[in-house]
């Protein structure tokens, strides 16, 4: 029976294997490592060796994991977010807060008037000096997925549904209505598209049957922008849209619905949640001081 005790090298070079696999590939991977290519590829021989299995596909055709690579890849990933997690949960046990501590947000989450992340933050610094923030910028799928791999601790995004694997903890109200550019005749407004963006209410508005689908957009700023030439209607956030709709002669549509909801931080249950998540939520909670209500659509 083939041992599969790893030692020191062994870990380092899976940590290499995992760089490459996140990065897509050996040259991608080279500026990241600070390695040169030549080296990379006898660290991920190695593993290959010591697993007796092939990881990935290398050559003209480009980079792809195998599907024992993409298991690899997951549990080697989920390993050593584990081990990260050593140190500070043992200086947690003597008082002490520590380690990282990854924030997912969405675009333009900080325009909101009633997000008080950066406040939170600075209490934290505080009360934590041996905490390091991370924030990270990503898309609404996004989000969701890297709180279920466990590449953020915590996200701040809105509920939209009562997913069970995931806690939410409430922090202010977020209100979405689908703006038009003013200058538009109010008699062609209803023939305009509804431009797509993966989201729960652009999706809901289409599904209605009262907008049909325009053009895919990714982000908020796209589709402004698309709705200021006048040939689309678009989906936003009110606090953003009170921030640009002078600017671009923008103004809710008349009928617009009105879809609102709790933007939250957000956090899995599927995980142990460290002390200094719990320190943070706590702040969170101060700093906001957000009473919940049921969100309508």
């Amino acid at each position: 029976m083939m041992k599969l005790d790893f030692d020191e090298r062994d870990l380092r070079s899976l940590r290499v294997f995992c760089a490459v696999a996140e990065a897509g590939g050996f040259a991608a991977a080279e500026k990241k490592l600070a390695m040169s290519k030549p080296s990379i590829s006898r660290h991920v021989r190695e593993v290959e060796a010591r697993l007796g299995v092939r990881l990935c596909e290398r050559g003209r055709s480009g980079f792809r994991l195998t599907p024992e690579g993409e298991v690899a890849l997951d549990l080697a990933s989920a390993a050593f977010q584990a081990l990260g997690r050593i140190r500070p949960e043992i200086d947690a046990v003597h008082g002490i807060l520590s380690g990282r501590l990854a924030i997912g947000i969405g675009e333009h989450t900080l325009t909101h008037p009633d997000c008080k992340l950066p406040e939170a933050l600075t209490e934290m610094r505080r009360q934590a000096p041996g905490v390091e923030p991370q924030i990270l910028v990503m898309t609404f799928n996004e989000l969701a997925q890297s709180l279920n791999e466990g590449r953020v601790d915590l996200v701040i995004r809105g509920k939209y549904t009562d997913d069970r694997d995931f806690f939410h903890v409430p922090i202010y109200r977020e209100i979405h209505r689908v703006y038009v550019a003013d200058f538009v005749d109010k008699s062609k407004i209803p023939n305009l598209p509804l431009i797509y963006r993966q989201h729960p209410y652009v999706e809901h508005a289409i599904r209605t049957g009262r907008y049909h689908r325009g053009p895919n957009a990714a982000g908020l700023d796209s589709v402004a922008a698309m709705v200021a030439t006048g040939f689309y209607q678009g989906m936003l956030p009110t606090h953003y849209g009170d921030l640009i709709k002078k600017r671009f002669n923008l103004n809710i549509e008349e009928s617009s619905p009105v879809y609102q909801h709790e933007g939250c931080a957000i956090f899995s249950i599927a995980r142990p949640i460290s002390q200094r998540i719990k320190v943070f939520l706590a702040i969170l909670r101060r700093v906001h001081s957000f009473r919940s209500e049921r969100s309508t659509a």
